[in-house]
């Protein structure tokens, strides 16, 4: 074989070579969100023209049609749900695990107690309850009670801001309560605002990113919420997210929020709902 063949047959190994791995590019499942999606640590804050966010599901998980959700945070140490539910009679705190729904450990309130909402705070979880002005703090990996302590308002919803000290709690007002987590009592309060008109009915609460978001009862609507301020600087509009086909006939409202800190993953439900959804957020037009 002259010179010049051997080099046209090498030129055409390396041409065939590129193509195959070209190829294999084309066909690998890409990991990154779909074109237009956002996680929820990278919305747009404006609160002089808050933006109204769409969704899209990632995942839909099994969820007990039975709990009536009123609190729920994600432990990324543990890879598990804890759900707060309501109801006289019915009230719980739970172990969940996320992938199939399974209650892994359940703590029974009172019946006299309708259980609101939880937050976790150095190995601990704190617990709301509705008009009965109490609330318990248990031991994280037992259940176990450690406190029974008293406040003034309802309880609705309630987070942890581990990087301020305190908890933050709502009471079904345009108000976040501040708490300091050692001895729960109110260090401070601001009024929820959007474009100055205070949002009420203000419900179960995650902080992501700095922001408290907020479930507003009986609405399809979270708002993020700047706690500083009190400003509202976007909004996510979930209406229609668990669809007719896939209802029971008893669900009730939207609520429960968690995040995923590590992976940046959102997960959401409502009281009685049969299915807990990861969405990713989907801009405004």
């Amino acid at each position: 074989m002259s010179a010049r063949a051997r080099l046209l047959t090498l030129g055409l190994g390396i041409l065939l070579l590129l193509s195959a791995l070209s190829a294999c590019s084309l066909f690998r499942p890409s990991q990154a969100p779909d074109e237009g999606t956002l996680q929820a640590s990278r919305i747009a804050f404006d609160p002089e023209d808050p933006p109204v966010y769409g969704y899209r599901v990632v995942n839909a998980y099994p969820h007990d049609p039975e709990a009536f959700t009123q609190g729920l945070v994600y432990d990324p140490q543990e890879g598990v749900l804890y759900e707060g539910t309501g109801l006289w009679g019915r009230s719980s705190l739970r172990r969940v695990e996320l992938e199939t729904g399974e209650v892994l450990q359940i703590h029974e309130l009172p019946d006299r107690y309708f259980g609101e909402g939880i937050a976790l705070w150095d190995g601990k979880i704190v617990q709301l309850t509705w008009q009965s002005r109490t609330g318990f703090v248990y031991d994280q990996e037992s259940f176990a009670l450690l406190r029974q302590f008293s406040y003034g308002t309802e309880g609705w919803g309630i987070t942890s801001d581990p990087a301020n000290g305190r908890l933050i709690m709502s009471d079904g007002s345009a108000a976040l309560y501040f708490w300091d987590p050692d001895t729960l009592e109110e260090i401070g309060r601001v009024e929820v605002r959007d474009r100055g008109r205070p949002v009420v009915r203000l419900n179960e609460l995650e902080l992501i990113g700095g922001r408290v978001w907020a479930n507003v009862w009986q609405t399809d609507r979270i708002a993020v919420i700047d706690p500083q301020t009190g400003r509202v600087g976007a909004w996510v509009d979930l209406t229609g997210l668990l669809p007719p086909e896939g209802r029971t006939g008893q669900e009730d409202v939207l609520n429960g929020i968690a995040y995923d800190p590590e992976n940046d993953r959102l997960f959401v439900t409502g009281k009685r709902w049969p299915k807990l959804f990861e969405i990713e957020l989907v801009a405004p037009d």
